[in-house]
């Protein structure tokens, strides 16, 4: 078995002078103000009239290529604190604008625009920051050239929107405290303009062309740069909390976030008695399979960097990690490495009773043209037995549609053998075409040990794996495209048994009248105790899917383990006022027969009303009717140093993680957090 490693490996290395294609990029000169404009939305500062433009948007889809149907023009200005962009967005029926009122929503289905930022230059990483008419944010980042896109980050950065005659306008300030980048003059960054035109499913931006629009190596460049090391090293968040719980004695806390700029590229992070408390339930959902579902990470301090640990083989899982007393970590890149370390110490309270340290070092090196090989280990150290994975991975690009990915693991704990796992995945993704090739090895007791700090559903398997996706644009015949997809796996165990084949396909068709179906039939064999064969057929019918404010029903039937299911869900998605959203989602499970009664059904209502983007009440309730779990949680913000500085007022009820019925009975949290 490793003499074959060793040929793939040799075999892929071999091409590795087979790089992305080249193409001339295109450039816009930094210009510097001494006068910041005002970020009201509005375009009517004198500093815009002399500001560089960029225009000429093409469309990525569905009209690949051809001239933007809607003019956008792009303006980008920047002193010693801000890099300032504005965009001017015509429309011919303004009264049209589809609005969205949350903050870090991904605006999917709404008028807006986005800039990316590549501030290092390297073709592989950027953040995004996007607007609306109504000034909301969403932020984050993208790694690997496109493959991973982490949304939960964010940044320190102003933006208002307007409408106006022509259309719309939205200006953005954003921070240089809130980026990583290399000082110095004469400075590059790579950076993109994009505008989303709903009412036509128009994604139009500024370069091209090219197969994938999150690929941050076909950016155009921002060039002239005089950046200085930003004055404010260190950044402070205090903060309290007080709690009112039902048959419990008032409590009062306080915690510590703080971070440190050893340089602009490379910060510290620590964290003391972090607030864990009011973070958002996880929503209950239907599990179908006898695998561990993989969930969100929703705690802060988890969250900044977690897109460095976005494995295939999840050697870390930050949901591993109950409560802690603190943490510290370190992130940052220099020159063609990128670090990223983590320490956390738990509360105690795990299957052993003892308070537990978790240790993650993450090592990165861009290579070649826009490629990188990467190291992981990630440790938990318990009354002094050690567990843990370490390994190696590498992303390589031969061409800007054609890459590799391949992982390397080795898993561990005191006083047992250690077990291994690898994969290797080649991949074709196109705009509108999509497939690959996957071979996974997982040891038999890889996942034994692995799962102390990651997440590995199933080990013990060779698998192989393989997808295709094919999207057709007609724009005809009242179809507006046709989706395609299908996808067969199968794995032996290590003594060659079969244990598992699946296949699936589904076909998805888009009407020019805003509906959709959606159809898909899956076929199983799974062997446990004994041999199943699992079959289901699916529904899908929706209203106006591709946009925010949408209805749509699915239903399912099939054999599922020796049982006959129906599954039935619908979402309603609906704006009451220009303010005010809601969302309602219900989910039944009907089995037979239901020897374990795991039928259920399942409601989840979400409601929101912004007075102002950084003032705000949420409603949050949830029901699971098979384990008789209630929670509610309604949140009032106001942040008056977004997105850090806030003050929160919350009432929770019933609050636990997926799968547990929850016992806290009425509590009132009050937070206070300020940013020095």
């Amino acid at each position: 078995m490793r003499k074959k490693i060793v040929v793939l490996l040799c075999f892929f290395f071999l091409w590795q002078g087979l790089i992305c294609s080249q193409f001339e990029k295109f450039t816009v000169a930094a210009v510097r103000t001494e006068i910041p404009p005002v970020i009201d939305g509005i375009l009517d500062d004198e500093v815009w009239k002399n500001a560089p433009s960029v225009g000429d948007f093409i469309q990525f889809e569905p009209d690949k290529d051809k001239p933007a149907s809607v003019r956008t023009v792009a303006k980008i200005l920047y002193d010693n604190d801000y890099i300032y962009i504005a965009f001017l967005c015509y429309d011919p029926e303004p009264e049209k604008i589809e609005l969205e009122t949350r903050r870090d929503r991904l605006m999917m289905g709404v008028d807006s625009v986005t800039v990316d930022l590549d501030t290092f230059n390297d073709d592989r990483t950027m953040y995004y920051f996007r607007t609306n008419p109504l000034g909301v944010q969403h932020d984050g980042r993208v790694t690997d050239n496109g493959l991973i896109a982490d949304t939960n980050w964010d940044g320190i950065w102003k933006s208002a929107g307007a409408r106006i005659e022509e259309g719309w306008s939205a200006e953005m300030a954003i921070s240089f405290t809130a980026v990583k980048f290399q000082s110095g003059k004469n400075q590059t960054w790579g950076i993109q303009f994009s505008r989303y035109f709903p009412r036509r499913f128009e994604k139009n931006f500024w370069t091209g062309p090219f197969e994938e629009y999150k690929k941050v190596s076909v950016n155009g460049s921002l060039t002239g740069l005089d950046l200085e090391m930003t004055k404010k090293k260190i950044e402070i968040i205090p903060h309290s909390i007080s709690r009112i719980q039902e048959s419990e004695k008032t409590g009062f806390e306080a915690g510590l976030d703080a971070s440190y700029a050893f340089s602009q590229s490379i910060s510290g992070y620590l964290t003391i008695n972090p607030d864990f408390s009011t973070v958002e339930a996880d929503r209950e959902q239907v599990n179908l399979t006898r695998f561990e579902l993989h969930l969100p990470e929703k705690r802060n301090f988890f969250l900044e960097g977690n897109d460095a640990y976005q494995q295939r083989i999840r050697l870390f899982y930050s949901r591993k990690i109950a409560d802690i007393y603190g943490g510290i970590k370190l992130y940052g890149k220099r020159g063609r490495y990128e670090i990223s370390a983590l320490s956390a110490q738990t509360r105690g309270g795990d299957e052993e009773g003892a308070s537990t340290n978790f240790s993650v070092l993450r090592l990165k090196r861009d290579i070649w043209e826009f490629s990188s090989i990467g190291f992981l280990a990630a440790n938990r150290l318990t009354n002094g037995r050690n567990q843990g994975t370490v390994g190696l991975d590498v992303l390589h690009y031969f061409t800007d549609i054609l890459n590799f990915t391949g992982q390397f693991a080795i898993s561990y704990r005191d006083g047992s053998s250690s077990d291994l796992a690898f994969f290797l995945r080649p991949s074709y993704d196109s705009r509108t075409f999509h497939t690959h090739l996957r071979y996974t090895y997982l040891g038999k007791y890889f996942g034994d040990n692995a799962n102390a700090v990651g997440f590995i559903r199933d080990d013990n398997r060779h698998e192989f794996d393989s997808a295709v996706k094919k999207i057709f644009w007609l724009r005809k015949w009242g179809l507006d495209r046709i989706e395609y997809n299908s996808n067969y796996n199968i794995y032996w165990g290590m003594d060659k048994t079969l244990r598992s084949w699946d296949v699936w396909q589904s076909l998805t068709l888009d009407l020019q009248n805003k509906l959709r179906f959606k159809f898909r039939h899956q076929q199983e064999y799974k062997l446990y105790e004994k041999k199943f064969r699992n079959h289901n057929s699916s529904v899908d019918i929706g209203y106006n899917t591709r946009e925010w404010q949408s209805v749509s029903i699915s239903y399912q039937n099939g054999r599922n383990f020796d049982s006959d299911f129906t599954l039935i869900a619908g979402k309603l998605r609906q704006y009451l006022s220009r303010n005010l959203s809601l969302e309602y989602t219900l989910t039944n499970l009907s089995l037979s027969p239901d020897p374990e009664n795991e039928s259920t059904w399942i409601h989840v209502i979400v409601a929101n009303k912004y007075f102002t983007k950084d003032l705000f009440l949420k409603l949050f309730y949830q029901i699971n009717s098979v384990i008789d779990k209630r929670n509610i949680q309604v949140v009032f913000v106001y942040r008056f140093q977004p997105p850090f500085g806030l003050f929160q007022l919350a009432y929770q009820k019933g609050t636990a993680r997926f799968g547990e019925k929850g016992v806290q009975g009425h509590t009132l949290f009050l937070k206070l957090a300020y940013v020095f």
